[in-house]
């Protein structure tokens, strides 16, 4: 082995190269811990090692590899197709972030430097999430909006300052994003910009509360009957899913909470092992506002889980529930993950479904089903866990029964005399 004489210490340590060869195996271990296979363990090993020997070729190798150093590799090393160096890059690079995360690696990874704007948003962000208490996947759809109304006033107008602010550009910006967009997009956006103007103001950075500027999107306080499926049509989706594969088990698993107890998809992606009460048949879940409500856990439902925990998850550094079933095993993220296995499922079931929802139709479809067998509004609102019954309320165009027995008789021929 290559050695290198430390003269101030007096003491002898190996080549940087050497170094980081000994530490290939404990990155390829947790490769496979994250469920990568065989053969791309393989790929990753062999673009490790030839990373390695080049920089022992290098003349002025320093001790640490850096970005720049891969960059390097990978622009002068051979490649055959754009796939293997896609898994090369991949792989020196995780590498790289698994060498600072062990501290064995000591040089800190390039940050972008700080803007005016970065530091304005990352302000706003701590704001919503300390002062406000908003959830982060809240934060995923206020801080997108304030970033590009922020780069929307740079690109557009060359305003570098929120203090040259005002309403007529506000709007342009509203009218602008609003194109070809749904009214409940659009609401969303407006309040967003309402939020962030809040805050702009109340950290003095603009001189004026601009919310007013903002023009409220309209909303009707009741809206269309909720589009539900049928019984036979559940029957079809929740068949869907192949119970022999992996992903097919946990799919059916997913299908099954959002059937049988209605849950939002943010809530099952929150479920982690000690939500499952196996003993006593419960399930605890992590509503909106940081709530928490034990729910009983049906029989097929808990079956299914069972199955998934048992047969493919495997164990795995992470307590959610739900991962991915391909490398890495992941836990999944989003609730565009939950509508993607929805959307799957009602598509090889042949089940036709609304434009704008996937997961939530289940949540309707068990109201709906409840109130036809008798269940009044409150109960609903219980199971559904609303915090206010007004959040109910919808359901009660579709309680034909109920509606019948308050609508008045249709006059007779003639009409009122």
């Amino acid at each position: 082995m290559k050695v290198q004489n430390t003269e101030s210490t007096g003491t002898i340590r190996p080549a940087s190269h050497d170094i980081l060869q000994g530490h290939i195996a404990a990155f390829v271990a947790d490769l496979r811990a994250a469920g990568y296979a065989r053969n791309t363990l393989s790929a990753k090993r062999v673009t490790l090692e030839r990373f390695i020997s080049w920089r022992g070729r290098r003349k002025r190798t320093s001790h640490e590899p850096t970005e720049s150093e891969i960059s390097e590799f990978l622009t002068k090393a051979p490649q055959d197709d754009r796939s293997r160096r896609s898994v090369a890059s991949r792989a020196l690079f995780g590498f790289l972030d698994n060498l600072r995360r062990r501290n064995v690696v000591t040089n800190c990874a390039p940050q972008p430097p700080e803007t005016v704007s970065s530091a304005l948003v990352k302000r706003y962000a701590d704001f919503l999430r300390n002062e406000k208490g908003l959830a982060e996947l809240s934060l995923k759809v206020y801080l997108p909006v304030a970033e590009d109304l922020l780069h929307y006033l740079e690109e557009e107008h060359g305003i570098r300052s929120v203090r040259r602010l005002n309403a007529s550009l506000l709007r342009a910006f509203l009218f602008e994003r609003a194109q070809a967009r749904s009214s409940e997009c659009v609401r969303l956006l407006a309040t967003s910009l309402r939020s962030f103007l809040r805050f702009l103001h109340a950290q003095e950075e603009i001189p004026k509360d601009l919310t007013a500027a903002i023009p409220t999107v309209r909303r009707w306080t009741q809206p269309d009957i909720p589009k539900k499926l049928t019984p036979e049509e559940v029957k079809q989706v929740l068949a869907a899913p192949d119970p022999d594969t992996p992903t097919g088990r946990r799919d059916v698993a997913i299908l099954l909470l959002l059937a049988r107890l209605g849950l939002r998809s943010s809530e099952i992606l929150s479920i982690e092992l000690g939500d499952l009460h196996w003993r006593t048949g419960e399930i605890v879940v992590r509503g909106k506002g940081s709530r928490q409500d034990l729910l009983p856990l049906p029989r097929d439902v808990g079956a299914a889980i069972a199955s998934y925990l048992r047969r493919d998850r495997g164990a795995r550094p992470t307590r959610r529930v739900f991962l991915r079933t391909i490398a890495p095993r992941v836990p999944l993220t989003g609730p565009a993950s939950i509508g993607h296995i929805v959307r799957r499922a009602m598509t090889k079931a042949g089940v036709e479904r609304p434009m704008q929802i996937a997961a939530h139709l289940f949540r309707h479809t068990l109201a709906s089903s409840m109130l036809q067998h008798g269940a009044n509004l409150r109960e609903i609102s219980e199971v559904l866990r609303h915090r206010a019954l007004v959040s109910t309320e919808i359901y009660a165009k579709i309680d034909l029964g109920a509606l019948q027995e308050v609508a008045r008789p249709w006059p007779a021929q003639g009409g009122v005399r």
